[in-house]
């Protein structure tokens, strides 16, 4: 282990105590923990670094494309924004529990702001069980050959939901590939009619406790027709058969998703925050 300005970088050697950590909450360390049973702490094939604080892990926190707090008081977090300053900032966002989030971010601030944007409440949301309502039985996988016919809805949504075209500077292949990555693993889901899609999300994170669904979205000429709750019924209806909890998270201020999802089911377990870069 190797301690930085208080914080210390997790290895392989840590994976059983990490793993215990994760599991303890794991709705909301969905995201890090399915890259943990896959990956180990291995950094080049985590994606990312898992940084500690207190010999009884009383701060954790991922660094990687996001930076992810998952616990640890005012100090520990004090201890990661030390880390994070001297590193430099290389992640897209801040994510995860408000509680954690906004105080780090408070840290953080004076050297990282200004942030594209941020937002503070964000309710966490959980499904045990099969949905309240019947599912779109048109809703399935998306196969790897149509790949070129979800990608549009794909950026569409990432466009409309984050505020920036994701195919940035590279033309879209990096994106293309992410989106490609969700497409081999059968977690990326639409309903298609005439060869177009109307309906689409995806499983974006697949711990062995928890499923995060993401990316919900409805062609704008096809909202109001209750494909967006019937859909997303779909994708938690799979998460069920897998054995796992249904979870995402949502805008506070979007009322309209927030309805649909209570509809289905869903109820709100916690309160996650993003500060966008």
């Amino acid at each position: 282990m190797l301690r930085v300005a208080g914080a210390r970088l997790l290895d392989d050697r840590d994976r059983a105590v990490v793993r215990a950590a994760l599991e303890a909450d794991p709705v909301a360390a969905c995201m890090v923990a399915a890259r943990v049973e896959i990956a180990g702490l291995d950094p080049w094939r985590l994606g990312g670094e898992i940084w500690a604080v207190g010999s009884r892990l009383d701060g954790l926190c991922f660094s990687g494309a996001n930076l992810v707090p998952l616990r640890g008081h005012r100090s520990a977090l004090r201890s990661f924004a030390d880390r994070a300053r001297r590193h430099g900032r290389s992640c897209s966002s801040l994510v995860g529990r408000a509680e954690l989030v906004l105080p780090l971010w408070d840290e953080l601030a004076p050297v990282w702001a200004p942030a594209r944007e941020v937002r503070p409440d964000q309710p966490l949301m959980v499904l045990a069980g099969a949905p309240a309502v019947r599912p779109d039985p048109a809703v399935r996988p998306v196969r790897p050959g149509e790949l070129d016919r979800y990608l549009p809805a794909a950026i569409a949504m990432f466009t409309e939901e984050v505020g920036i075209d994701p195919r940035g500077s590279d033309g879209g292949a990096g994106y293309r590939a992410r989106v490609g990555e969700l497409v081999s693993a059968g977690r990326a889901f639409a309903r298609f009619e005439d060869g177009e899609v109307v309906f689409k999300a995806e499983i974006g994170a697949l711990s062995s406790q928890v499923g995060q669904i993401q990316g919900v979205w409805v062609h704008p000429e096809r909202r109001g027709h209750g494909l967006g709750t019937a859909g997303t019924a779909a994708v938690a209806e799979r998460l069920a058969a897998l054995g796992r909890l249904a979870s995402l998270y949502v805008n506070g201020y979007n009322h309209v998703a927030r309805v649909v999802y209570e509809r289905i089911g869903f109820t709100q377990v916690g309160r996650f925050a993003t500060v966008l870069f």
